[in-house]
């Protein structure tokens, strides 16, 4: 499959358009930010660790039951996917305490949840992706009652999967982002990635955090936790 068009580009990714309107490519970026936009640079290699790492575990869940946009992995940066239109929410679990979560309430980082939460920002960057919940996502025509049910029953879904397999290899997954697409049917599936980037990653011996905290909060080694994480993952 082909590129044609270039439809987007946002952070981390290209997304172009392909001979089939039901199939897109998405090109993964080095870029990095954080701080809402505020912190800029670069992380060697990100793209195709991000790539690859988040197409092996796409996969790992929909063995699992959970349907995701995925279809073929074209070389380490780009990657041919359902078309979806993404559903206006960023889905946030958490296991344990870390991150805004900790500075809004005032508590400290690694408190183990008796049972994950959730809880949902509407994806919009003029306003700071907002927390919402989901009478909220309700009024503003975000999602249905049906798909926001779908994407809680997926998220949690998605949390047993991973955290069992990361502990397997020694990692505790402390919380991440996912976003949902509808296919052209309606039907929801899982899509963007699941990376560093995007879930917070903390060596379950050593408390080491292996993700992009090391580039939010300067703390240097920042390409070495990545590659760690994908030797893990991918060997």
């Amino acid at each position: 499959m082909e590129k044609t068009t270039q439809l987007y580009e946002g952070k981390a990714k290209k997304v172009f358009a392909t001979e089939d309107p039901a199939y897109v490519i998405v090109s993964y970026k080095d870029d990095a930010t954080a701080l809402d936009g505020l912190k800029k640079g670069t992380i060697a290699g990100k793209g195709a660790i991000n790539n690859r790492m988040s197409n092996y575990l796409m996969q790992l869940l929909e063995k699992e039951g959970v349907p995701t946009h995925f279809v073929e992995e074209l070389n380490d940066r780009e990657t041919v996917v359902r078309k979806v239109s993404i559903v206006p929410l960023e889905v946030i679990i958490r296991n344990i305490s870390a991150g805004s979560f900790a500075k809004r309430y005032g508590v400290e980082e690694g408190i183990v949840f008796a049972e994950p939460t959730i809880e949902f920002s509407y994806k919009n960057d003029d306003l700071h992706d907002p927390l919402i919940n989901q009478y909220h996502a309700l009024a503003l025509g975000l999602a249905t009652k049906e798909e926001i049910q779908t994407i809680e029953t997926l998220a949690f879904k998605v949390n047993q999967v991973l955290k069992d397999y990361f502990l397997k290899l020694g990692v505790r997954l402390v919380d991440f982002k996912l976003e949902f697409g509808r296919l052209p049917d309606g039907k929801i599936v899982l899509a963007d990635e699941i990376s560093p980037d995007t879930c917070r990653f903390w060596d379950a011996k050593t408390g080491e955090k292996l993700d992009k905290d090391r580039f939010r909060r300067d703390m240097g080694g920042v390409e070495d936790a990545y590659r760690e994480m994908m030797h893990r993952v991918l060997g």
